[in-house]
């Protein structure tokens, strides 16, 4: 396989900067630039309980096609995942099982959304577009409320 895309070794030497400060404030990382792209290794499935949805792409190396293709689709929406409180998790070693990996055992590639309950609510093993992605998550119970919610908040406001 070819060199990593300029692109994606962006996206990891972005995400690689809040590694260096430390793991023990992720959401508050998260909040301060919530499509920022997360390893694996700097994050914990608990600290966003009830706070954010998860969505965790595995590869075996970050070469793997699937992965690219998986990583330019989330970047060319990412808005559309922002507003459903959608933190981006990668995580391409193998080699070193983590708690993600170790958790929920992927196979090569995969994609896996979570959710703000802790529960994993898809597990696919091709790449998804944001379009399938986001009507999967809008369709979860917890995500309903949140529409409503944010309908009559606007309509309270607007009176």
């Amino acid at each position: 396989m070819g060199r990593i895309p300029a692109a994606i070794a962006a996206i990891f030497a972005g995400s690689m900067a809040f590694a260096a400060d430390g793991t023990d404030d992720i959401v508050a990382k998260w909040e301060a630039t919530p499509g920022a792209i997360f390893d694996a290794s700097e994050v914990s499935l608990d600290a966003f309980l009830w706070v954010a949805r998860p969505v965790v792409v595995f590869a075996d190396t970050p070469a793997d096609p699937a992965f690219q293709q998986q990583i330019e689709l989330l970047q060319a929406r990412i808005d559309e995942l922002v507003e459903r409180d959608v933190v981006l998790i990668v995580d391409t070693d193998r080699s070193d099982p983590g708690e993600l990996r170790r958790k929920l055992r992927p196979r090569g590639f995969m994609l896996t959304v979570i959710g703000k309950d802790g529960g994993v609510k898809l597990r696919k093993p091709f790449p998804w577009n944001v379009r399938e992605l986001t009507r999967s998550i809008d369709k979860m119970p917890l995500r309903q409320t949140e529409i409503r919610e944010a309908a009559q908040s606007s309509l309270t406001a607007a009176e």
